[in-house]
């Protein structure tokens, strides 16, 4: 029999991506807001794995990654989704997004990414959002899924997602 046992605490990661890079410090400022200070940022990283988003918001495209000190409950992510919806559209024109937030969580032994739209490899968690299970980690690394969007299974990002796991690692053998 298993018997049911409270989940380890996630380290939130928000990863934005947007053409005009000086949209990032006012974004970051209300996230930060809303889910506390930023503990790491990643650098520039291009956005060119899809030509999907150059119809609403142009081109070239950027990414960066953010990660909070405050640990969070896994089940939160529903709700920090629909928070950054709304961030979205702030920074929205005539409906056209400016910056795409794309909010998700680290475990141990795997990241995951909100969001509104089902398949068959998401779980729905509530309020209209899934789960998607975008890397493992196993051997040592980070491992792309069949699914896993191209940005998330670059060298550059899991090498990056390795060192924030690294310091969630011992972040959490403090707390314990």
């Amino acid at each position: 029999m298993s018997i049911p046992q409270l989940p380890k605490p996630a380290k939130l990661l928000i990863g934005l991506f947007m053409k005009e890079k000086e949209l990032l410090e006012p974004v970051a400022r209300l996230l930060a807001e809303n889910f506390g200070p930023v503990d790491m940022i990643s650098r520039w990283m291009a956005f060119d794995y899809t030509d999907y988003y150059e119809r609403e918001m142009g081109t070239p495209l950027f990414r960066r990654m953010l990660v909070f000190e405050q640990l969070r409950e896994q089940t939160a992510l529903a709700d920090i989704k629909i928070i950054s919806n709304e961030i979205e559209k702030k920074f929205s024109n005539d409906g056209m997004r400016n910056v795409n937030i794309d909010p998700g969580y680290m475990l141990p032994e795997r990241f995951v990414l909100a969001s509104g739209k089902n398949f068959t490899h998401r779980i729905y968690i509530g309020k209209g959002i899934y789960a998607d299970l975008t890397l493992i980690y196993t051997k040592g690394s980070f491992q792309k899924l069949p699914w896993t969007y191209p940005d998330y299974a670059d060298q550059k990002m899991l090498g990056w997602l390795k060192q924030v796991r690294d310091r969630y690692v011992r972040e959490l053998r403090i707390e314990n």
